[in-house]
């Protein structure tokens, strides 16, 4: 049995959205912070760069999936395991990680509890992967963390053009099936432009192709 107070519930910290296992929260102000520092974590708070944390709950769904070295803590009956289901599953995870910039192992979390991830000046965003129609690609190094229901694949890019171009790589992470993905950005939602093609093309110049 366990009880979590002044977290969620703290006057200085703000619940940005919630969906699955997650619930994104926000730092307003950086009070842990030292006289000759508190002017700059004063103007980075009104600059909206703020800290930011992804809080899982480990019962939903069949555990989380995160990024090695995220965690801060947790509560709970929770055990950690690698993910990896022998040695041909881990030379694979090898071969996706070294393609796609990602963590080679990714510990997944099961049990009965809360997760809570590191804290993170970027932005945190929790996509439906069931609503994009079951499947998404993101841009490297974008993945937080998901449902571990949700299938991990490599995907290779249909025009190699695009990625020479755009000074990517040839592979991306792609996330499928019905649950949350949590991934992290440099950019709000805010700013983040969605176009959905129907027999249609779109072009972008560089790396600013998020997720699709």
């Amino acid at each position: 049995m366990y009880q979590i107070n002044n977290f969620t519930n703290n006057s200085n910290i703000n619940v940005l959205d919630r969906n699955g296992p997650f619930t994104v929260v926000e730092h307003i102000k950086d009070i842990s912070v030292e006289p000759e520092d508190a002017m700059e974590a004063y103007y980075c708070s009104k600059m909206n760069f703020r800290k930011r944390q992804l809080l899982c709950d480990v019962a939903k769904g069949k555990g989380i999936t995160c990024q090695a070295g995220e965690m801060q803590w947790c509560v709970g009956d929770v055990t950690a395991t690698t993910g990896v289901k022998g040695i041909g599953d881990f030379l694979g995870k090898a071969v996706k990680g070294t393609v796609t910039g990602e963590s080679i192992i990714k510990p997944e979390y099961k049990g009965e509890g809360v997760l809570v991830l590191e804290p993170t000046y970027n932005h945190i965003m929790l996509v439906d992967v069931e609503k994009w129609g079951g499947a998404v690609v993101l841009d490297d190094g974008l993945f937080l963390a998901c449902d571990s229901s949700l299938q991990q694949k490599v995907v290779a890019r249909t025009n190699l053009s695009s990625a020479m171009l755009g000074n990517e790589g040839l592979f991306n992470l792609s996330i499928r099936g019905n649950g949350v993905c949590a991934i992290e950005s440099k950019f709000p939602r805010d700013e983040l432009v969605e176009v959905v093609l129907q027999n249609d093309t779109l072009k972008i110049d560089g790396n600013l192709a998020m997720v699709w």
